[in-house]
């Protein structure tokens, strides 16, 4: 009797994997739920590649005008900070 029952209920829980409370015939749905469609949908385009960009790349020189911006700013930071850690201590 033990075992049917542990049958039963482990096909319940595997059976419950496999369907949607949306199917069941007792939940149903919602008078406003907009209709389900027959099919299910396509797959998302996997191969397709977006257009290649019309904007070209930044120039060498621009690039490098923006890293030694960035450099500049960093060791104003560290600088900065390295003094009012000294301050501190």
């Amino acid at each position: 009797m033990l075992a049917l029952a542990a049958l039963l209920l482990s096909a319940l829980a595997l059976s419950g994997c496999a369907t949607s409370i949306a199917d069941m015939p007792l939940a149903g749905t919602p008078a406003d739920a907009p209709a389900r469609l027959k099919e299910p949908g396509a797959y998302l385009p996997v191969n397709d590649l977006p257009p290649d960009r019309e904007d070209s790349t930044m120039d060498p020189k621009q690039r490098a005008k923006i890293q030694a911006e960035l450099v500049a700013a960093r060791d104003r930071q560290a600088s900065s900070t390295a003094g009012k850690d000294t301050a501190a201590k």
